[in-house]
Parts: structure tokens; C-alpha cells; sequence
């Protein structure tokens, strides 16, 4: 019994086997019929990748003809075919575009790793690829790339795929084709390389980013290395030679200033990283993908925030200027400046910098203490304040140019002047970590330390984090993702990404948020309580709508952030090496650039105000005493207040002073004018 099913089982693996044999032939057979009845396919694609503002505008294009020459490949050095070979498909010449053993081995790694991410393609695949797909891991894309890769075998020789593989293949830097690669790193022709320089740039393709060597000097070396010894054990150079390209110093051209005319090159940059990272592919894969990139970008937007940094910063100077603005409904980024210069410096001060913030970030720890009980009128004393920490040591922080009211002022007055004791005071009320806990929900990543001077923004920020957290401030309080793409398509026009994100969830109060936002427009007042200049008063001239704005200084950085309901903005100065900003004007750039670039961003856009929630009312209030004004009151100010933990007392103290300049009155008198007053505000 046991004899017959061992037979049974033996028969069955073979049934098994037969039948999957069968497929595979099959399939292989159909996969070359289909690629005979199709042709040749034509080898000439230039891949382009064009990038659309959000009009349908084009703002860039990526990897031009200017930077491909080709050569035939009897021009091209000998050592750079022999090591492209060992070290991509040292059995080129023997396979038939596919290379079996080293297929059926990544497919097993893929099945125990459960991924696709094991490469074993041959030259004629990469080719294939390069030429007519995307770079997605995807089982139909490897399936399209198999046809292709059949079609180049059948219909070209051995020498024009690997003619044109190297004369197509990006090396970085803009270069494609190993011709102009030879002249960028080497400055000569790909028929006068050294052996040592053939096995450095064979290695690059890779990961044009990673293996470069005006990248990573040390990775790339190891890489050459590497495909030395591969040339050597497979016996393409001499022992000789192995030990001279070994110890052969490579001297680099210094590569050409990058000099992007193109409406925003900062933030082409940076949507070329987002593609990449939404497709899951190289950086260069998407430069050289021939890919429609629609972005959020605002055409006008740029060119405003651009001209703004060149019309106030003086050319002389050499203080550096970063600027981003983003719709706070969806989180689109609309514009992007990250330095005065991209051709200079390609280093993005938006979003790849990390500056102290100064008071522009107060209004998270005021959000905090709104949540915590506080109320628009919570009086504190602003005066000098010393403060004795859990480790005994003792924190002395001072107001800017050492003024203190030397009194007891609202929230709405803190935030106006900037007063720093109100801001570290509250920040010790509410707890440091609690306000950490706030920004983190809002979405910062950086490091922030849970400490007293958090209040004063002395925790290292990004613009993009300031710039988010104050969008959901002006959304009212839902999640958003900062953004630059809005769909992709490649090169046959199908889509391969859209941005389906609607409104993010409710992540902070609505009622406080807006309460929040309505006293930040204080910054904007010509003065206060009478007499107390405001820290925005300066630009409030400028200003032809309402906005919610908050500024910071630091020796060394100076922001403006601030918004409307449609559009938010931020702006940084200062200097890369962090030295103390010693011209006084230097200080004032960010403000009078945030108030030109908002001006001409709202020019075409209708007035609009920020929506009240329900349970939300607003009461006049006298500045000086927190409490209700009246008639008599010098000034007020309408603040908002969740319903319930409004005021309910009059302010009295300007009636009885008002009072006293008039002349008596009867007793009847005086008690029909206070119940006209409460009569009136009752």
C-alpha cells in the first residue's frame, strides 16, 4: 500500500512538473512569436520628464539632448566596455537578453523576502527599460520589459544594444550617454579614459546619487574596486594592470555651476524627490523617465516671491533668504524660494535647514494654553522674571530691547508685543512637554526639547514645519500634507500617481484655532493700549486685507510667517554660517518680503474672512483691564471667546474716570447712565 502511494506521489510531482514546463515553454514561445509579429522597436527616445505648473503650464524639463553625444562604440575605450560588462552582464555576448541562472536565483530571493527589490537584468534589459517603461516594481512591468527585451535581441545585434545602452544610460549630474560623462568628470573623450577612470564611471549607473564620486568620494572609490577585481577574476585585464588602475590617483573636473532658468528650480528639485519617492524609484530614474510631473505650483505665486527676495535684498549682501507659501486646505505647496541663488547653491533653506524660529513659534504654546484654560484676556505680569528650574538652576529670560510693561497684560497684548515673559511664563503653566506633544500632532519631526525656552523658539526648525503648522492653524485645525505633486503620468501618458487626498481629519480644536488666529491679527495694529507699538506695525500700512501673522528674531534668523485663509506663507533671513545679522535692515527683510508677496498673491483672490465656529462669540474688550469696555473706554477690541468663558464684568475704571472731568450729577442722573451702559452690553 505504501509502495503505491509512493508511485502515485512520484507520478503526480512529475505531472506537476510537466505541466509548469509546458507553461514556461509556452509562454516563452508566445512571448517571441508576439515580439516577431511586432517588429523592431524603434531605439530612439529621448525620456524627457516635463514638469506642469497647476494651470497646465510648463515650468521645467529635465534631461535634454544637451546633454547626450553619441559615439559609435568602436570610438569608445575598450576598459569601459570590459568593465560596464563585468560588472552589469559579464554574459552579455553568450545569452540571449536574459541571463536564467541569475533570474531564477532573484526570484527566489524575491519569493523569501516577499518583494521585488532582487535585480538580475541584463544589459538588454536595463536598456529595454530605459528606453520604454518606467522603473515600478511591478510583476506586468517586468512582464512588458520581457517583450521588449526579446524584440532588441531579435531585430539588433549584440553590438548596437551595447552602443546604445552606454550612449543612453544616465550617469548623474545631468550626463547621459558615457561620452558626456567622460567630459564631466574627466574632461576627455570616452576614447582617452584610463582603466582606472572606465572602472569609476562603470560603477556609477548603479545609483548615479550614491556612486558618484563628486557625491561620495569614498563610496565610489570601493565601488571601482570592487569592479577592478571582477575585470581581474574574469580575466578581461592583466595582473599588471589591475595593480597600475589601482593605484591610480583620479583627478575630477569641477563640475559647472547648475544654472536653471526655469520657473522655480529650488522646488522642481524638490518635486522630482517627491515623484521619486511616490513611485518608490531613484531619483534619476524619474530625470530621465520621460514622466508628465503636474505639480501644485503657482506660477504668478513664484514669480512674485521670487522678485520680492531680489527687489528688497540688496546684491551686495550676502545674508541668505528662504521662502515658502502653501494652500492650507490641501497642504499644495504654491511657491518655493530656498536661496538667493540656485546656480551658487542648490541647498534648499525650505526644507533641508533647520533655523531657531524665535517668538514665530508663540502661537504654538498660546494653541496649548488655550486648550489649558486660558482665555484671550488671561492677565499675566510682564516684568523681569527669574525662574528656578526642577535642577535648581535658575532661567532669566528678558524681553526684546529690554522693555516690560511692568504690569499685567492679556494674552492678546503678549502676543501683539512679543513679550517673552508672558510666553516662558505660560509655557510653564501648560508644561513644555505638553506643547512638544502639540507640534508633533501638527506634524513636526525635528528634535524639540521639552525646556522653558521652548516658549522662545530656540528649538531648530524647518521652514516646511513652521509653514504646516501654521496652515492648519489657518484651516481651522485639520491634518494636511505638505505637497508638490498632484499626478504623474510616463511617457505613454498613463497615469501612474494621483493625489486623492481630501481634507485630513480634525486634529486640533476648532474653537481655539480660531480664537488663536483672531489674535494674531493684533500684530498687525498700529499700536496698543494707546501707546505700545506692535511688532507687525510697521508693515500694517502695507497690508490690504486681514491677516493673522507672527514674527521671530534671533541674532542670526529673522521670520515672518503668517496667513489668510487661502494662502500661507513664511520667510527666513540669514546667514548660512549662522553669524549674528549686524546691518539693522537685514532684520526688517522678512517682514516688508512676506507683505509684498502676499499683497500680489491675494491681488486676483476675493476678500475673505476666517469662519467663525458656533459656540464661538466675541465681546469688546477693554485692553488695559481685560474686562468688558464701555462707551468710556479710551480703546477696545473685539477678541472672541469660546461661549461660556467670556467676561461678564464692565470695565469701570475709564467711567469713573471720565466721571470725575464732568461736572455732578444727580444721584437719578447717574444711575440712568449705568443702566443706559448695561442696557447696552447686556
Amino acid at each position: 500500500m505504501s509502495k503505491f502511494r509512493n508511485v502515485r506521489k512520484h507520478k503526480f510531482i512529475l505531472t506537476v512538473i510537466g505541466a509548469t514546463t509546458l507553461f514556461f515553454a509556452t509562454f516563452i514561445v508566445g512571448i517571441y512569436l508576439i515580439s516577431f509579429l511586432l517588429g523592431p522597436p524603434e531605439l530612439a527616445n529621448e525620456q524627457n520628464t516635463i514638469l506642469y505648473s497647476n494651470s497646465g503650464e510648463i515650468i521645467g524639463e529635465e534631461s535634454g539632448l544637451e546633454n547626450r553625444q553619441w559615439v559609435d562604440l568602436n570610438d569608445m575605450s575598450n576598459d569601459l566596455i570590459q568593465a560596464t560588462l563585468a560588472i552589469e552582464d559579464r554574459n552579455f555576448y553568450e545569452h540571449h537578453g536574459f541571463d536564467f541562472k541569475r533570474i531564477f536565483a532573484a526570484i527566489l530571493k524575491d519569493i523569501q523576502t516577499l518583494s521585488l527589490k532582487e535585480g538580475a537584468s541584463t544589459l538588454s534589459q536595463q536598456y529595454a527599460r530605459n528606453l520604454y517603461l518606467t522603473h515600478e516594481k511591478t510583476w506586468l512591468r517586468k512582464i512588458k520589459e520581457a517583450f521588449y527585451t526579446v524584440r532588441l535581441e531579435m531585430f539588433y545585434s549584440k553590438d548596437e544594444i551595447l552602443e546604445g545602452y552606454l550612449n543612453t544610460i544616465y550617469y548623474g549630474h545631468g550626463a547621459y550617454g558615457i561620452e558626456y560623462a567622460s567630459n564631466l568628470f574627466f574632461n576627455q573623450t570616452s576614447s582617452q579614459i584610463s582603466l582606472a577612470q572606465a572602472a569609476m564611471l562603470a560603477g556609477i549607473p548603479k545609483g548615479p546619487t550614491y556612486y558618484s564620486p563628486l557625491n561620495d568620494k569614498k563610496r565610489a572609490e570601493q565601488r571601482q574596486q570592487q569592479i577592478l577585481k571582477a575585470m581581474r577574476a574574469q580575466n578581461r585585464i592583466s595582473e599588471e594592470a589591475y595593480h597600475n588602475a589601482i593605484q591610480e590617483k583620479l583627478v575630477y573636473q569641477k563640475p559647472k555651476k547648475e544654472d536653471k532658468k526655469a520657473i522655480g528650480p529650488y522646488f522642481q528639485d524638490y518635486a522630482i524627490k517627491e515623484a521619486a519617492n511616490l513611485l518608490d524609484v531613484d531619483v534619476e530614474a524619474i530625470r530621465s523617465g520621460g514622466y508628465e510631473i503636474h505639480t501644485t505650483l503657482n506660477k504668478d505665486s513664484q514669480v512674485q516671491l521670487e522678485q520680492q527676495i531680489s527687489d528688497k535684498i540688496s546684491d551686495s549682501s550676502e545674508v541668505q533668504a528662504g521662502g515658502l507659501a502653501m494652500n492650507p486646505k490641501t497642504g499644495g505647496i504654491i511657491a518655493m524660494v530656498g536661496g538667493r541663488n540656485y546656480g551658487e547653491s542648490t541647498f534648499n533653506r525650505t526644507v533641508q535647514a533647520k533655523r531657531m524660529p524665535g517668538s514665530s513659534f508663540k502661537p504654538f504654546v498660546y494653541y496649548t494654553a488655550l486648550e489649558n484654560g486660558y482665555t484671550p484676556n488671561t492677565m499675566l505680569m510682564s516684568k523681569p522674571t527669574s525662574f528656578e528650574l526642577a535642577n535648581g538652576e535658575v532661567y532669566q529670560p528678558s524681553n526684546f530691547n529690554g522693555y516690560y510693561a511692568n504690569k499685567k497684560i492679556s494674552l492678546a497684548q503678549a502676543l501683539a508685543l512679543s513679550d517673552n515673559i508672558y510666553a516662558v511664563k505660560t509655557n510653564m503653566y501648560v508644561g513644555p512637554k505638553n506643547v512638544v506633544e502639540t507640534v508633533k500632532e501638527m506634524g513636526f519631526t525635528s528634535k524639540l526639547q521639552a525646556v522653558p525656552s521652548l516658549a522662545l523658539g530656540t528649538a531648530a526648525v524647518s521652514m516646511q514645519e513652521m509653514v504646516t503648522g501654521y496652515s492648519i492653524l489657518a484651516n481651522g485645525g485639520h491634518d494636511i500634507q505638505p505637497h508638490a505633486v498632484t499626478e504623474i503620468n510616463d511617457h505613454t501618458g498613463k497615469a501612474v500617481y494621483k493625489n486623492t487626498q481630501e481634507q485630513g481629519k480634525q486634529i486640533l480644536d476648532s474653537k481655539s484655532t480660531f480664537i488663536l488666529t483672531h489674535l494674531m491679527t493684533g500684530m498687525f495694529d498700529h499700536e496698543l493700549d494707546g501707546y505700545m507699538q506692535v511688532t507687525g506695525s510697521s508693515i500694517a500700512d502695507e497690508l490690504d486685507r486681514l491677516y493673522a501673522g507672527k514674527s521671530g528674531t534671533t541674532n542670526s534668523d529673522s521670520w515672518m510667517m503668517g496667513y489668510s485663509p487661502s494662502i500661507t506663507a513664511g520667510i527666513w533671513i540669514g546667514y548660512d554660517d549662522n553669524r549674528k545679522m549686524e546691518v539693522v535692515e537685514e532684520a526688517s527683510y522678512a517682514k516688508e518680503i512676506w507683505a509684498g508677496f502676499m499683497n500680489n498673491a491675494h491681488k486676483d483672490l476675493p476678500q475673505e474672512t476666517f469662519a467663525i465656529p458656533s459656540d464661538v462669540v466675541g465681546v469688546p474688550i477693554d485692553p488695559t483691564t481685560g474686562k468688558r469696555a464701555t462707551p468710556y473706554c479710551e480703546s477696545s477690541r473685539v477678541m472672541y471667546f469660546e461661549k461660556g468663558t467670556e467676561p461678564d464684568e464692565h470695565c469701570m475704571v475709564h467711567f469713573h474716570q471720565n466721571e470725575e472731568k464732568q461736572q455732578p450729577k444727580t444721584e437719578q442722573e447717574d444711575k440712568s447712565m449705568m443702566e443706559k451702559i448695561f442696557d447696552l452690553f447686556n
